[in-house]
């Protein structure tokens, strides 16, 4: 007796959960033609700052408004600036409704903020000391009137080293730490840490540290010419030429404040490869 049985068959593809970084745009307005022409004034000074970055817009601060908002004309101004607006979040359930009949993705509400519990102790403390609670601060920044909602603070162990050169279009990201980079940072490619960015090599594309908030990051780059730098959401390209002393030269970034510092590296030291053994 013959029996027949069904091929087993290869699918030619994989289906698997994926996490992308994305920018929140938190509104502030119900009306598409006022964001439209504050955004366009705001990233005037900086037409390269998107470029194809999905985008989460987040309606907590007009969740009780009662206005309508015309979702299609928010989504057409967002993609005007090289943004791809994929999702939405913190609306009331008619927004969240409209928003999902325009083709937009419903996002969880943001996380409220989280406190650490201090350790418990045998015996009471002395009265002149005090017990310490650290806690999870969440912290809305202004950045050219995108709010930034970042976690602070954000600093994890562990360094992502990367020795190869990255070309435009690629994207690396130490989540939770530092990023080194031992080959040329090609203009148009991206390098993203949730810590410091070292690159002993040129800096020609993109470079973002501090990625989710930690304000005491920093940029390093042995020959600083990046198209863009980032430290906890405060960026600055470089529409304007660098000053001399850091064009092309030894430098860091770093941010005092709600401003970026970027300065020469004093004294680098300078490695004779034919002193490697």
């Amino acid at each position: 007796m013959a029996f027949s049985t069904a091929a087993q068959v290869r699918t030619r593809f994989d289906l698997k959960s994926a996490s992308l970084p994305v920018v929140a745009v938190l509104l502030k307005t119900t009306d598409a033609a006022q964001f439209a022409a504050e955004l366009a004034e705001r990233v005037a000074d900086a037409p390269g700052f998107f470029d194809n970055d999905p985008v989460l817009i987040d309606l907590a601060l007009v969740r009780e408004a009662e206005e309508s908002i015309d979702f299609a004309a928010i989504v057409a101004v967002l993609r005007e600036h090289r943004t791809l607006p994929v999702a939405v979040r913190g609306g009331n359930p008619a927004q969240m409704e409209a928003a999902h009949a325009a083709g937009l993705s419903l996002a969880p509400d943001a996380p409220p903020p989280r406190a650490e519990a201090p350790p418990a102790q045998e015996e009471p403390p002395e009265p002149a000391a005090e017990t310490s609670v650290q806690v999870q601060e969440v912290i809305r920044e202004v950045v050219h009137e995108v709010e930034v909602v970042r976690e602070v603070p954000v600093a994890g162990p562990g360094t992502l080293v990367v020795d190869k050169p990255l070309r435009s279009g690629q994207q690396v990201y130490a989540r939770g730490a530092d990023l080194v980079v031992l080959a040329m940072v090609s203009f148009g490619a991206e390098v993203i840490a949730d810590g410091n960015i070292h690159v002993y090599a040129p800096l020609r594309g993109r470079a973002i540290a501090g990625a989710r908030g930690n304000t005491e990051a920093r940029i390093f780059s042995t020959c600083m010419e990046p198209q863009l730098v980032s430290i906890a959401g405060i960026y600055r390209t470089t529409e304007t030429a660098l000053p001399d002393e850091v064009a092309g030269r030894p430098a860091q970034v770093r941010l005092e404040g709600e401003k970026l510092f970027i300065e020469p590296l004093r004294n680098p030291v300078r490695i004779n490869p034919r002193e490697i053994q």
